[in-house]
């Protein structure tokens, strides 16, 4: 079986990028190799563990580009680099723009920390939290046009606890990140997912 070359986004410390990289040198996803992991933001801790791992990894400015056309093709190329079959969002903050989504849609997969659709965009535990919602928990999904609106791969519940603090709550729900986000990233490398309008099937 072929080699799934992986590429990872990230923008903070990296650690949904940790759980696949564990995930793929303990064989747990077999027939993948992250090549290189890309952040937005300078000197990240996501960069320090890549490096640890002997994968590359690179920091695009995003300051330094007229737009984000620019700045999208620039990650394009260095994509296109290292033979990029999927693209991982774990813990990128930007939305995603048609430059780079065009080309790897339904092969770009995001974590999100909530329940979706409910709490879209920034700090969906935060929001959950102040809902006051009784379930939380998060999401994997394919990417697509809109803000976390991509066919649900997997998700997990977690319950909100009388005495839970949001950042009580966002540690629980980071754990089950860890699990679920390596998870679909082997479905996706076993060739087990497939979409059909806004459902995902899993053969599995």
């Amino acid at each position: 079986m072929n080699i799934t070359n992986i590429a990872v986004l990230v923008s903070g410390r990296g650690s949904n990028l940790q759980s696949i990289i564990d995930n793929i040198e303990n064989g747990t996803i077999p027939h993948a190799s992250v090549k290189v992991v890309i952040s937005d933001v300078d000197g990240t801790y996501a960069l320090e563990r890549a490096k640890q791992h002997g994968i590359e990894a690179v920091f695009v400015d995003p300051g330094t580009f007229d737009n984000k056309e620019g700045f999208e093709n620039a990650i394009l190329l260095i994509l296109a680099a290292h033979d990029i079959e999927l693209v991982l969002l774990a813990g990128y903050m930007r939305v995603v723009g048609p430059t780079l989504l065009t080309p790897y849609k339904g092969r770009m997969i995001n974590i999100h920390p909530a329940l979706l659709p409910s709490f879209p965009g920034l700090h969906g535990q935060q929001q959950a939290y102040d809902h006051g919602v009784k379930v939380s928990g998060c999401t994997v999904h394919f990417v697509e046009e809109g803000v976390d609106t991509g066919p649900i791969i997997i998700q997990h519940c977690v319950l909100v606890l009388e005495n839970d603090t949001v950042d009580m709550l966002a540690d629980r729900i980071l754990e089950q990140e860890h699990r679920i986000f390596p998870e679909a990233v082997r479905l996706f490398v076993q060739g087990k997912l497939s979409i059909e309008g806004r459902k995902v099937r899993i053969t599995d």
